[in-house]
Formats: structure tokens, C-alpha cells, sequence
């Protein structure tokens, strides 16, 4: 057992934070879930009985753009001195952007709260500890401004080539092999046909629209993938107006 971990830490709870930053991630990186859930038993290891598991944040980002209600009662549980321990397989899994990562550290640092990962304990309120913590958290926010920069400039030079398919235009879907093709549907197919036909009779889109509306026609929408998602009333966007 570490000797950072004092009896008064063991005395209170500790935390297991579990994180993945989205739904792909989630259904698909079942291994990354399994090595974080068995972050328990190193807790135990360390000495702790009462071992609480947050994982209300998986499939959220820890970029601070969304509201984390995991990590936010994990802090609160720790201002309110209930938490002898907070722990993640890595500390990036508790923020990536320097706010709330810092905020995480003060409070800890107030009421004495170890934070542990698979390599080690932090102590925040040792000076050497406390600047480890501060540079992990801003090498973790620059990797991922580094990653943002990587995919933005990845999608421009797409882009430049021709080959950036965002979404596939009414008609059409995006095959595997990220081509537009048109949709093999002969319904569809059709209702574009007599979108353009009603169109050159009455001479507006507006009134086009209008027409599809009093017919109460009904199209299905599709994602950019072709998956048909129900049937729906056409809007001015669905037929280009």
C-alpha cells in the first residue's frame, strides 16, 4: 500500500471513475470498459471496503462542452469530505480541459482526498504531486486540441480532393465505400420524379410544397447511410426550397 494513503482515507468511500468519451466507443471498446471497471480491484488492494462506481458518463465528452452529472456528483460527494479517494484507469478520463480538472484538484487538495490512477496515488496537497497533476491535465487538453487540429485538417484536404461526403442529398445515399449513389428505391425514385413534374405545372417550389401538403403525401426520410427512419410530411428544405 502506498504510503500516501493515511487511515482517515480508507476511513471514508473512494470513488471509481469510469468514462468514454462516445457512443461508438461505448458499444464497440469493450475492453477499455472491462480494464476501468477493474480499476475496483486495485482499490481494494490499496485497502478501501466501501467502493463506490460512477459510470453516468459514458458516451460523454470530457472537453467541457457537455454537462458530465457523473463527474459533477463525484465532486460534489468529494466538497461534501465523504471521499477518501477518487480513481480512473487514467487521469484523462476525469477532464480534459484545465477548468474542471483544476477544479477537481482544489478540492481534493482542500479536504484531503488522494486521487489514484493504474500507475500511481497523487496527493494534491504535496507540492510535487499537485505540479504533476497540472501538467498531466494540460498535456491532456493540448492532445486533444492536437487531435481536433489533425481531423479538421484531414477533412479540408478531403474536401480539396472531392472525396468530403457529409451527407447524402435527397436521392441518394453514401455507400461503404464513402460514394454517392442514387437510392435503388423505386419510391423514392418516383416522388422525385413527381416533385419536378408538379413543380414545372405550378411554377414555384412554394406552391409545390403547398400541393404536397394538401395531398397529406408523405415521404420517408433517410440518413446519410440510407436507413429509412418513418414516414414524414415534406418540408420547403426536403424539396430544395
Amino acid at each position: 500500500m502506498s504510503d500516501k494513503i493515511k487511515p482517515h482515507h480508507l476511513e471514508r468511500k473512494a470513488i471509481l471513475y469510469i468514462r468514454q468519451s462516445s457512443l461508438y466507443q461505448v458499444n464497440h471498446n469493450l475492453e477499455s470498459q472491462k480494464l476501468q471497471y477493474a480499476m475496483e480491484e486495485r482499490l481494494r488492494q490499496l485497502g478501501w471496503r466501501e467502493i463506490e462506481v460512477v459510470d453516468d458518463d459514458l458516451g460523454r465528452s470530457a472537453a467541457g462542452t457537455v454537462t458530465r452529472a457523473g463527474f459533477e456528483r463525484m465532486v460534489a460527494e468529494v466538497c461534501l469530505g465523504k471521499v477518501g479517494a477518487v480513481a480512473a484507469r487514467e487521469v484523462s478520463r476525469f477532464a480534459r480541459n484545465n477548468r474542471e480538472w483544476q477544479q477537481l484538484i482544489e478540492v481534493c487538495r482542500v479536504v484531503d482526498t488522494v486521487l489514484i490512477d493504474q500507475e500511481t496515488v497523487y496527493t494534491p496537497r504535496q507540492s510535487n504531486d499537485r505540479l504533476l497533476l497540472g501538467l498531466k491535465g494540460s498535456l491532456n487538453e493540448y492532445e486533444l486540441d492536437l487531435l481536433r487540429q489533425r481531423s479538421v485538417e484531414a477533412r479540408r484536404a478531403k474536401a480539396q480532393r472531392g472525396e468530403l461526403l457529409v451527407a447524402a442529398p435527397i436521392g441518394y445515399i453514401k455507400s461503404e465505400e464513402q460514394l454517392l449513389e442514387k437510392d435503388p428505391d423505386r419510391r423514392v425514385q418516383q416522388a422525385i420524379v413527381l416533385v419536378f413534374e408538379k413543380f414545372l405545372e405550378l411554377g414555384s417550389v412554394r406552391q409545390t410544397l403547398l400541393w404536397f401538403l394538401e395531398q397529406g403525401w408523405k415521404c420517408q426520410r433517410a440518413t446519410s447511410s440510407g436507413r429509412r427512419v418513418g414516414n414524414v410530411l415534406p418540408t420547403g428544405r426536403s424539396i430544395g426550397f
